[in-house]
């Protein structure tokens, strides 16, 4: 079993930022979709993120995500009040949210223009507007909506969750954005974990079982575009494979021995210089 501590970074890699980490305890209490990810991922970019409270600069395109998604949370939380936004105001969301992102750590820009990032932002968040299939006059049934599920009757922790949107008839609805185009089957296979979370969160809230669930990616093209998958109601099996991953999270947590999983995906990771220190 490794020690339990930050690996060093890079001699030329500028001294990571550290925020309050969680206890084991607390991460096994409850369970999210986002750290469930993100623990199949790699379990030391787990660690890092989480316990280690390793915080790095966001990435541009992390920053173009974020402000995409608080213009569309805005444009659906005025629809619920019924006072759908203008172009005006619109634009008044997204200034405001590309100048004051969240926390207080600087944006990497690196090699990215950010004057070329905005215009891409505000062009992806145009394409969506005149290309959703969303009317504007449909009132949501939720939006932003944070939600739990106590899973004690499986033996596993508690559920927690924020729905994006629920439309109309009780169809969940997920914002993404992606510099490439999705393609629908490896969609529904990568984002199950998310898509079935927020099913039996939606149950729990409501009673009711959800009508059907929609991942719309707004894609970062030189010329934008939307792409809805529909995944359907989350079915038995994947709410028995979710349970299991759970219980495999607890269980991987509670043995406090986070492991690198190198691959692709590495060359996206902000936490690779500590994942080359790792011992």
């Amino acid at each position: 079993m490794i020690a339990f501590a930050v690996p060093p970074a890079p001699a030329d890699a500028p001294e990571p930022v550290l925020q309050p980490g969680r206890t084991i305890e607390e991460l096994t209490s409850t369970v999210s979709a986002s750290r469930l990810s993100t623990w199949l991922q790699c379990r030391l970019k787990f660690y890092l993120r989480y316990v280690a409270g390793v915080v790095k600069p966001p990435s541009a395109a992390l920053h173009v995500g974020k402000t995409v998604h608080a213009v569309l949370q805005q444009w659906s939380l005025a629809r619920w009040r019924g006072s759908p936004l203008d172009a005006e105001a619109i634009g008044a969301v997204f200034e405001a949210a590309w100048t004051q992102p969240e926390g207080a750590v600087p944006i990497a820009w690196e090699a990215e223009d950010e004057a070329d990032s905005k215009a891409n932002a505000l062009a992806v968040i145009e394409t969506y507007l005149r290309d959703t299939p969303i009317p504007v006059d449909e009132k949501p049934e939720g939006v932003e909506v944070s939600v739990e599920m106590d899973l004690a009757s499986h033996g596993l922790p508690v559920l927690v969750g924020v729905l994006d949107l629920v439309r109309a008839g009780g169809r969940i609805v997920d914002f993404k954005t992606t510099g490439r185009t999705p393609d629908p089957k490896m969609v529904r296979h990568t984002t199950e974990v998310q898509t079935t979370g927020y099913a039996l969160l939606y149950r729990e809230t409501t009673g009711q079982r959800e009508t059907g669930i929609e991942l719309h990616h707004l894609v970062k093209l030189k010329t934008p575009k939307l792409v809805v998958t529909e995944a359907g109601p989350a079915t038995d099996q994947q709410v028995n494979r979710l349970f299991h991953l759970i219980d495999a999270y607890v269980d991987d947590l509670e043995r406090r021995d986070p492991i690198p999983s190198p691959g692709m995906q590495c060359s996206m990771c902000e936490f690779l210089g500590e994942c080359r220190a790792w011992v």
